[in-house]
């Protein structure tokens, strides 16, 4: 089991491939070259906003709007405590991100198994673009041998740029992201007293799943045993673990060799989870 919290984890800004301001917390980051890397992190946005033009992945990603609006499209907006699931291969944006969004983001390997390339290797790959062209726009835009003029963007230029390979894009599972208000779910009772649940959704032939847990102040939540690696973000709350103390935006891993764990909930405690793609 780890455990990271927003104050004492490290942080950035988004690379020069985007537009904008956009500073970043990664609380938890996965196995580097394994089809369940991943990334999870808070970000904010500064000061003149942040966007990016309509663009996909080759990886899948995880929303949780924790303050104001975000505008995942012109015509999609996810307000504040809602959910949404980006498929690989599916198209979104263009992304507007207003000053002062703050949001939980997963990325990690989807369920074509093409994994997901860790910050390090991107934030590398990007500074190595810098010398052979120029990110405008989110666009990166260079000139081969001959001069001819080439454009891409950045997102997949950086994964090009570092695996030395173009990008193939596995066939779209689903037509459009997955867009979810958990106000309209209701809790459902666990069997152990003060913990009950929300399950938002199970994605593709992977068992990926998304939900919530809420444990009352003085419970107790096991979080038992599992075969597929499970993350938890407490968005509010406080809690006490293996004699430790957590506040709010504190994420959890649980990968299945590890053993249950108690987390005795100080007060009230929402986390918002998510069980990895099953390889």
């Amino acid at each position: 089991m780890r455990i990271s919290d927003v104050a004492s984890a490290e942080g950035g800004a988004v690379g020069s491939m985007r537009v904008g301001k956009l500073d970043q917390k990664f609380l938890l980051q996965g196995e580097d070259g394994s089809p369940n890397n991943y990334l999870l992190n808070v970000g904010l946005t500064g000061s003149g906003g942040w966007g990016t033009p309509r663009h996909r992945h080759n990886f899948d990603q995880i929303r949780y709007v924790l303050k104001g609006k975000y505008p995942a499209s012109p015509h999609k907006i996810m307000g504040e405590g809602s959910v949404a699931y980006f498929p690989e291969s599916v198209h979104y944006g263009p992304q507007d991100r207003p000053e002062g969004l703050e949001m939980m983001v997963i990325q990690f390997g989807g369920a074509s198994g093409e994994g997901f390339l860790s910050t390090p290797r991107r934030e590398a790959a990007n500074e190595a673009l810098k010398a052979k062209g120029e990110f405008k726009d989110g666009i990166f835009t260079w000139f081969d041998d001959k001069g001819q003029k080439h454009s891409v963007d950045g997102a997949t230029a950086c994964y090009e740029e570092a695996m030395g390979k173009k990008m193939v894009l596995a066939k779209p599972r689903y037509d459009d992201v997955v867009m979810m208000d958990p106000e309209s779910y209701d809790w459902i009772a666990t069997g152990t007293p003060g913990v009950s649940t929300k399950l938002l959704g199970i994605f593709t032939e992977r068992n990926t799943k998304i939900g919530f847990i809420k444990v009352d102040a003085g419970a107790t939540f096991n979080t038992g045993s599992r075969d597929q690696i499970d993350v938890l973000f407490m968005s509010k709350g406080n809690i006490t673990v293996d004699g430790k103390t957590y506040g709010d935006k504190t994420a959890i891993e649980l990968l299945p060799s590890d053993g249950p764990v108690d987390i005795k909930a100080n007060e009230e405690s929402l986390f918002f989870t998510v069980t990895l793609p099953k390889f």
